[in-house]
């Protein structure tokens, strides 16, 4: 089993580290990391380890104190646990996610609730990864800066996004599978536009619908269920990378893990 690797904490009397470096003059800024964590024991083994990787943590210990802090100072990536103080980790995710500010914000779950249903309720509610006490700090880091290359590389290219042989053109409106054009209808180009954007993440029914076929729009849960099976139909040999996950919706596959099985 992994455990927490608390690293050599410094000297008594030692100068705090500095949350930037100095280069010529000039302040370079680091990542900022906001962990939302009540056990402050935790709070501040991850918090060294990320000062240590290069980072700048910003710290908060309840829920209500994550959402404001995460409005206020808008980080690069958040670290939330689950059972939090005043709101818990489910709820300020949610929050998160339907909050323009905060919407794109990386969210890291870090709990002690490993079952298979509560990882599958942290991704549909909007995480983009999930770690499980007790977890190893390399692991955890390791997981920070595959996020944060992910959103680097999403924010370089966002009107362009490939994964695993697909791509999607959000300028052109094309969509292509080993660089050969797929002709989609409009719904079905926005639906796997929103799956290519997070791998990974599982997206409820009634998400996609609001994603494919907009919020006003008036059907049934099922009927999302049509257009994924269409579009899996022009994918051709891809199909598969849109998963389903049972009663709770889809994802487009996570090519970390497709990496981390095949070897």
């Amino acid at each position: 089993m992994s455990t927490i690797v608390t690293p050599i904490q410094n000297p008594a009397g030692a100068a705090p580290f500095r949350w930037t470096q100095e280069r010529n003059g000039e302040s370079m800024n680091r990542p900022r990391v906001l962990i939302v964590e009540d056990d402050r024991s935790i709070s501040e083994i991850v918090s060294l380890n990320l000062q240590l990787a290069g980072y700048e943590p910003l710290h908060a210990y309840d829920g209500q104190s994550g959402l404001d802090q995460a409005q206020r100072h808008q980080p690069d990536l958040i670290v939330l646990d689950l059972m939090l103080p005043v709101v818990d980790g489910y709820d300020v995710c949610r929050r998160l996610r339907n909050d323009s500010s905060t919407q794109k914000i990386p969210i890291l779950m870090l709990t002690a609730r490993s079952d298979e249903s509560d990882q599958l309720v942290g991704f549909s509610m909007g995480a983009d990864d999930y770690v499980t006490k007790p977890f190893s700090v390399k692991i955890l880091l390791e997981r920070v800066k595959a996020l944060l290359r992910r959103r680097r590389n999403v924010e370089e290219q966002d009107d362009v996004v490939s994964s695993q042989g697909v791509s999607v053109d959000r300028v052109r409106h094309r969509a292509s599978v080993a660089g050969e054009a797929v002709h989609l209808t409009r719904s079905e180009f926005r639906l796997l536009d929103t799956l290519i954007r997070q791998p990974g993440r599982v997206f409820e029914r009634t998400e996609l619908i609001d994603a494919a076929l907009g919020e006003d729009t008036m059907v049934m849960e099922r009927t999302i269920d049509v257009h994924v099976r269409a579009l899996r139909s022009k994918l051709g040999d891809r199909a598969s990378l849109i998963e389903t996950v049972r009663g709770v919706g889809y994802r487009f596959r996570d090519p970390d893990l497709a990496d981390e099985a095949a070897s």
